[in-house]
């Protein structure tokens, strides 16, 4: 295992986070955080009524609480760590949430939940959340780039791990914490941080976000009442990079600090399953849209993907829509027989349709040696034809948008589908609104009571 280095790691993070301040952003950073902002409030309504979210609001309403803050898409108020859990699982229970390369995960996750009960529970304005988040997401994309890629190819699922470090900067930032008491929030973070990959594919993929977020916003309260850890959790022996990658980068890490924030490099969802995924299925789309095929055209469909899909998104025979999600050959079925690959699209019945694993059963996957560093170097899909022909397209979707009006406008339409059948079209545009003022609001109050079904009448 990696040894401990003399780079006070720790420190320098924090305090280029703690640091981060809403009028030095810039409107290209700002703009992308009310994105993230919006997308994350549409997958969390759409992941609201899930089996999985289900369980978890029985569990908490057992629990007792106090009601501290929201529960979106249901109007429940709970303790605030109760909101984090449910809202934060609830929010990734799709897996149609963002995506950020410099930590391999979900940033918004396991941040933004946290931050919107904290927000509820201290009244705080639209400027400080988005400071908060913009705080929180560097901060685990940092970690990102000091522990990976041998941190997720050991089989860590970073969501959980790095996001647990992203809610507690993120709470810290909203609550004006002092530099002693980052170090000791970051410290009880990463002594809770977990999630493991082999959970892929089952309920606790999702709770990984939750538990990130309440364990993160636990960090920062208890850090606030003087709670004590280890300061240097990034940087001692036996913490959290000695323990959890073989390749430390701490270069890596610290490139670019308080210069360069990493929010701007998140990704959006469209399609509703594993980002692995994406490449596979904007290929095979393509090259149906663009030689008007069917499935019985295709003879077979060879997929050769980055090294790290195989360990995240190949389960070969999904029989659950979970799996669906993480499954090269399902979703390359999916692109090549249908054009709706949203969330309506991944249930267990439409898994388990005879004619889609007809299907999937004519594709292949291989993989390529190399490549980028986090093995996100692009994927090539092969379409082999009854005719005798054969069609290749390659696609690599690691670069954020550069128009982020026009990303605007199509994460709009993904929220407008997610939330209007919860809280009603009326709402739903109210709450778009909202969000695209975001930095307007004295609280959030009003925007979390539209999204319920109660708020269509709000």
């Amino acid at each position: 295992m990696a040894e401990s280095h003399p780079v006070e790691l720790t420190s320098a993070l924090a305090r280029a986070c703690r640091d981060v301040r809403f009028d030095a952003l810039s409107a290209d950073v700002l703009f992308t955080a009310k994105q993230c902002v919006l997308d994350w409030l549409g997958v969390t309504l759409g992941g609201s009524h899930e089996p999985l979210a289900q369980i978890l609001r029985e569990e908490v309403r057992d629990q007792g609480g106090a009601p501290q803050a929201t529960l979106i898409g249901v109007g429940d108020r709970v303790s605030a760590p109760q909101a984090a859990l449910v809202n934060g699982a609830s929010s990734h229970a799709l897996d149609y949430d963002d995506v950020c390369l410099a930590m391999s995960g979900h940033p918004s996750v396991p941040v933004l939940p946290a931050l919107f009960a904290l927000a509820e529970q201290r009244g705080a304005t639209g400027r400080e959340v988005l400071a908060a988040l913009v705080a929180g997401v560097e901060l685990e994309c940092r970690v990102g780039m000091l522990v990976m890629p041998a941190h997720y190819g050991i089989g860590f699922h970073s969501t959980g791990t790095l996001g647990t470090f992203g809610a507690a900067a993120a709470c810290a930032h909203l609550m004006g914490l002092e530099q002693e008491q980052w170090l000791t929030a970051l410290g009880i973070a990463g002594t809770q941080a977990a999630g493991l990959k082999s959970m892929f594919g089952t309920m606790c993929k999702p709770l990984h976000a939750g538990k990130a977020a309440q364990n993160g916003l636990l960090a920062a309260t208890l850090a606030a009442r003087g709670f004590t850890a280890n300061p240097e959790v990034l940087d001692v022996a036996q913490g959290f990079t000695a323990t959890q990658t073989t390749s430390p980068n701490p270069e890596r890490a610290l490139h670019g600090l308080g210069e360069d924030f990493a929010i701007r490099n998140v990704l959006f969802k469209y399609h509703a399953a594993c980002y692995g995924t994406h490449e596979t299925i904007e290929a095979v789309l393509r090259l149906k849209r663009q030689h008007n095929l069917a499935p019985d055209d295709v003879e077979a469909v060879r997929l050769v993907v980055p090294q790290g899909h195989l360990a995240m998104c190949n389960i070969q025979e999904p029989t659950t829509a979970l799996e669906g999600k993480f499954s090269l050959r399902f979703t390359a079925a999916l692109a090549l027989s249908e054009d709706d690959t949203s969330d309506q699209a991944f249930t267990d019945e439409h898994v388990r349709q005879p004619g889609l694993a007809r299907v999937r059963d004519r594709v292949s996957v291989a993989t390529r040696e190399g490549g980028a560093a986090q093995g996100w170097e692009g994927t090539q899909v092969t379409l082999q034809l009854k005719d005798g022909r054969e069609l290749q397209q390659s696609v690599n979707l690691n670069e954020p948008a550069t128009d982020l009006d026009l990303q605007w406008e199509r994460l709009a339409a993904k929220f407008q589908s997610l939330a209007g059948p919860v809280v009603g079209a009326t709402a739903a545009g109210r709450m778009l609104a909202a969000v695209r003022d975001f930095e307007q609001l004295d609280s959030l109050n009003d925007l979390v009571a539209l999204a319920s079904p109660a708020g269509v009448h709000a």
